[in-house]
């Protein structure tokens, strides 16, 4: 496809979905507004391990270690601040820290693929059972009591900047979480476009040619997963915000392996393609816990092996690949053999 076609694509599927979340609330009932707003912030969780592994080749099964993180670092500022603002921003520093500390020595420990899940799933393991035995009333970080497994209630939710007198309404609660995912969307666009994006692309192809060009794929690996921690941490604490409470089971291993679903079905390497697997999934969960006639996980294991055997690629990939199979090839067909590259160019050709 022409790149110009490609980008004004692009430019109108970016005008299109703003025009479309501004307009969602005065079209949809508040229930419906509350789930699309917690589906807003799954997929940002989503496009936090798309991006690592998808492009970054690092398949971490303890996102939700980044997720919970951040999801704790909020609520437990927003109780001492009493504002959102600087929580929202300790819910990105405090996982970013955290995946910069675990990622130095899992990468510049050159620690194998296999040996990274392990590791990062027994974290996720860690710090579930460390938060669920924090209950009593000596376990508390400032005005903040952890709760132990019965969690945080009553968080406060999002404020207008620096103004904790202004609470947002669940309208706008719905436009900031789907904006910053909008942000985080078109910010990962523009990173994969830019040199840095093609040399994390680079590092998770080939590490020995990389690190030949003059680039260290440890550091790369390592930058990236702290990116992908802190985008994690985002959505924790636009997850606290949705439900105003926070516990433990934000860091369980079901839905570790619920983000694995969505970007299997939505398809590995895109970015859309997670956001899409993470919506239809979180649809079909909620829509069987509210009929309970079926267990979620065990539909989830077969809408797995369903897209696994027949849908391999996803299904954003698959239907780009069946569009662009029914856009006419423009490209001009030549009949005689192509000159070599030694061949000198007529004149005027450049």
């Amino acid at each position: 496809m022409d790149k110009r076609l490609l980008l004004a694509l692009q430019a109108a599927g970016t005008v299109v979905a703003i025009g479309v979340i501004a307009i969602v609330p005065s079209v949809i009932e508040l229930f419906g507004l509350m789930q699309l707003t917690l589906f807003a912030a799954m997929s940002v969780l989503a496009l936090s391990l798309a991006f690592i592994w998808g492009y970054g080749g690092i398949l971490s099964f303890g996102q939700t270690a980044f997720f919970g993180l951040g999801g704790y670092a909020y609520a437990i500022a927003a109780v001492n601040f009493q504002d959102s603002t600087p929580a929202i921003l300790l819910a990105i520093v405090v996982p970013a820290l955290f995946a910069a500390i675990l990622g130095y020595f899992i990468f510049f420990g050159r620690i194998s693929d296999v040996y990274l899940g392990v590791i990062t799933l027994t974290v996720t393991l860690i710090l579930f059972n460390s938060v669920n035995s924090t209950s009593g009333d000596a376990y508390k970080i400032g005005k903040a009591l952890l709760g132990g497994f019965n969690g945080m209630p009553a968080v406060p939710t999002f404020n207008m900047p620096f103004d904790p007198s202004t609470v947002l309404s669940p309208e706008q609660s719905w436009w900031t979480t789907a904006y910053v995912l909008l942000g985080v969307f078109l910010l990962l666009r523009l990173l994969l476009a830019l040199p840095a994006g093609r040399i994390i692309v680079a590092v998770r192809e080939n590490e020995v040619r990389a690190s030949l060009l003059g680039y260290d794929p440890r550091l790369v690996k390592c930058l990236t997963f702290i990116l992908g921690g802190a985008i994690a941490g985002l959505a924790g604490a636009l997850y606290v915000n949705w439900g105003a409470f926070v516990s433990p089971t934000i860091f369980s291993l079901s839905l570790s392996a619920e983000i694995i679903i969505w970007i299997t079905v939505g398809g590995l390497g895109t970015l859309l393609g997670p956001i899409i697997g993470c919506v239809v999934i979180e649809y079909i969960v909620a829509y069987i816990g509210s009929q309970q006639l079926l267990n979620s996980n065990l539909v989830l294991g077969g809408v797995l092996v369903v897209f696994v055997l027949l849908l391999p690629k996803g299904i954003f990939p698959t239907a780009r690949d069946l569009v662009m199979r029914l856009i006419p090839d423009k490209k001009p067909k030549t009949n005689g053999p192509v000159p070599s590259a030694a061949a000198p160019h007529p004149a005027g050709a450049e």
